[in-house]
């Protein structure tokens, strides 16, 4: 079964979108909260939260949007964006945050992500373009191939790997299967595929995909949920089908 995490993205302390990644391409939704409040009513156990304006300047910059969503739901949140260091994580941690997403700092020093990886809850995301990682907020394209970067991480004590298309990203475009099942291959470790997610049906193929590899993950799901082309009840019933 995959796990469900509906996505919440921060800019200037709103909830928005973006269009490929592109920052300028910002559709504001409204209150972040309110969207967290709402996954939880609708049976969500996870919310994924990315701090965009932290991803772009290295630390925290939507702080009272991430307090204001771990005071007020019961939620397992999963975040990045600018989370750069071990003190970041300390400090997160201490605010009650699950998860930590190292995205940079994985792509530029993976020795140091799997070291903290043993000691903290930690997700690496992997952000792809044309096969090749993107780093600082997905303003810069690095050398580093994809496929290369998931199979560093093969046996290191790292949760999940967070799989982005960026092509595909806020297109509703529909979720890059393969590419997925490429990255859990290459690592061995469990998926969360991300970027461009459409409907139901994608949630079923990526299913599917992952029970004929033996991958175990989840999904993010973003516009697709604000657009209401899917709703959460929705996404679970599908998730849940074998």
């Amino acid at each position: 079964m995959l796990e469900i995490f509906p996505a919440i993205d921060l800019q200037n302390g709103q909830a928005v979108r973006l269009y490929k990644g592109d920052m300028r391409s910002a559709t504001i939704y409204g209150d972040p909260c309110g969207f967290a409040k709402r996954f939880e009513q609708d049976g969500a156990k996870w919310v994924h939260i990315v701090d965009l304006d932290g991803a772009l300047s290295g630390k925290s910059e939507n702080l009272a949007a991430i307090e204001s969503i771990r005071k007020n739901t019961k939620l397992l949140l999963q975040l990045g964006g600018g989370i750069r260091d071990e003190e970041s994580i300390k400090r997160y941690l201490d605010l009650g945050i699950d998860r930590l997403i190292l995205g940079s700092l994985a792509a530029n020093s993976p020795e140091l992500a799997r070291s903290l990886a043993e000691k903290y809850p930690i997700a690496v995301g992997i952000d792809a373009i044309n096969g090749k990682v993107a780093i600082n907020g997905w303003v810069e394209s690095s050398s580093i191939d994809a496929l290369d970067l998931a199979r560093f991480y093969q046996g290191s004590r790292v949760q999940a790997l967070i799989c982005t298309d960026i092509g595909r990203d806020g297109a509703l475009s529909g979720v890059n299967v393969d590419f997925s099942v490429a990255m859990g291959r290459a690592s061995g470790l469990p998926i969360i595929a991300s970027g461009g997610l459409k409907d139901a049906q994608d949630i079923a193929s990526l299913s599917q995909a992952f029970a004929a590899h033996s991958l175990q993950g989840g999904v993010i799901i973003g516009k697709a949920l604000y657009e209401k082309r899917i709703d959460l009840p929705e996404a679970f019933m599908q998730a849940q089908r074998k």
